[in-house]
């Protein structure tokens, strides 16, 4: 078994989610990478903002909130505990955490916790670095120009070429990721697209939202993008359960098999709407309140980190409204 060869999407579904995979190690997600959630709270607070709007469009004071791949119930923690200061005092929050790992201890008893999205919500559907790590099959073109799928050998991560890429595999490549020649690899993300559609298609009502690294057709990586993480570190992708195994997601084809209704924009842009600003407070504050220039000095700087040019702030933010 150790020597046998898998197709990526095979050997990474194993070593991300299998009995012993990666996302079940009891330090979870944060032990090894920080997201958004972890850099600042002032994300969680964007995000209670986001479902107090959606609420209001919904003209409903019951609200369900689907935190996906919810690592260890951070975000909806977060969110839960911002609401009152964000408007939401008066709402009725249900609550949903979607993980395959086990319950953290401690978590809010007020967040339900379930491996597959709930049918049927109305709210909001947040999936923040959750389709980065659905896994996909990869394909590298030949010396001839054939597209063929890689296969890996999961205790080493050495690679090979294996059969040719047919079938939807093959038309998704054409669509959305066209060969850039001999050597150059793609990551088929048709897999994604099919998650993210389901996760669409849970909501009766509401907005739903992913968040993650993200290339459009015209600008995909020629080489393409998968990578490992371990402990903070970008490591060689091997999947063995010992890394995280990450891609970039093709937001742009997401958006087009979750439905109509869809807008692509930068994090920098969608937390400008929430009222997530990096610029430092007046320095007049600084003599009249010198506790309060603190505090907001220390918050524009966590708002500058989740806004950056080259950071969080180019992530991509799709939004579907059902």
């Amino acid at each position: 078994m150790m020597d046998e060869w898998r197709g990526w999407q095979e050997a990474a579904q194993t070593a991300l989610y299998g009995d012993k995979g990666f996302y079940r190690r009891p330090e979870g997600p944060a032990g090894h990478f920080r997201t958004s959630v972890h850099a600042s709270p002032l994300f969680a607070a964007a995000v209670a903002r986001l479902l107090v709007r959606t609420a209001a469009e919904l003209d409903t004071a019951d609200v369900d909130l689907v935190d996906m791949g919810a690592g260890r119930g951070e975000l909806v923690s977060g969110v839960l505990a911002a609401l009152p200061a964000e408007g939401g005092a008066g709402l009725t929050v249900r609550a949903y955490a979607v993980e395959l790992a086990a319950r953290p201890d401690g978590l809010d008893p007020r967040v339900e916790w379930c491996a597959r999205p709930p049918h049927g919500v109305r709210g909001l559907l947040f999936a923040n670095e959750w389709l980065d790590n659905v896994p996909l099959p990869v394909a590298e073109t030949d010396a001839e120009g054939v597209e063929r799928y890689v296969e890996v050998r999961p205790f080493d991560g050495a690679e090979r070429l294996g059969a040719r890429v047919s079938g939807a595999d093959a038309a998704w490549l054409r669509r959305w990721w066209p060969s850039a020649g001999p050597g150059s690899r793609a990551e088929i993300g048709r897999p994604r697209d099919e998650a993210w559609a389901a996760a669409v298609s849970s909501l009766s009502a509401g907005l739903a939202v992913a968040v993650d690294y993200t290339h459009v057709r015209g600008q995909r990586p020629p080489y393409g993008t998968l990578t490992g993480f371990r402990a903070g570190r970008e490591v060689r992708p091997v999947p063995d359960g010992g890394c995280d195994l990450t891609a970039h997601v093709a937001l742009d084809a997401c958006a087009a098999a979750g439905g109509p209704h869809a807008e692509l924009r930068t994090q920098r842009e969608a937390l400008a709407e929430l009222g997530v600003s990096g610029e430092r407070p007046p320095l007049a504050l600084a003599s009249t309140d010198p506790a309060a220039y603190v505090r907001a000095l220390s918050s524009a700087g966590e708002a500058a980190e989740l806004t950056a040019r080259g950071g969080l702030g180019d992530f991509g933010w799709l939004t579907q409204r059902v």
